[in-house]
């Protein structure tokens, strides 16, 4: 039987420069030009302020793990070969919050605060994800 493929994002007008900047190892985020606040998910209009300017800008990747859960059954068939695994919500240094996961470290000494820094992973020929491996 043939292991179901993992579903991967899908770029459009407003996530096409993130997934870009992850193809080329730069973690890009959204910056509004008015209140100068990060915001990720990327979209067209600033929540904060409701400006329309904004601007793309690499980040350090690096962060905190604010929170996390361990999967020990798949959400997907797909991922049944990576039991247990590791889905994150990561605090960037720069304010803003990403869902990953935690790559390169035991699932059963993850912890709340731990410091991570992103590492990408080429899902498919036009996505590089990003995903966080702890800083030792």
């Amino acid at each position: 039987m043939q292991t179901p493929t993992k579903p991967l994002p899908i770029p459009d007008e407003d996530t096409r420069e993130f997934w870009e900047g992850c193809k080329r190892g730069e973690l890009l985020i959204q910056r509004c030009n008015r209140c100068e606040r990060y915001r990720f998910q990327p979209r067209a209009i600033c929540p904060d302020c409701m400006s329309l300017e904004n601007e793309w800008k690499k980040v350090s990747g690096k962060g905190k793990i604010y929170s996390f859960v361990v999967y020990h059954q798949p959400h997907h068939p797909a991922w049944k070969d990576e039991i247990p695994y590791v889905v994150a919500l990561v605090e960037l240094d720069e304010g803003i919050r990403m869902i990953s996961n935690i790559i390169e470290f035991p699932h059963d000494q993850v912890k709340i605060g731990m410091a991570v820094e992103v590492k990408f992973e080429k899902a498919a020929d036009e996505i590089t994800l990003p995903k966080f491996k702890p800083v030792i």
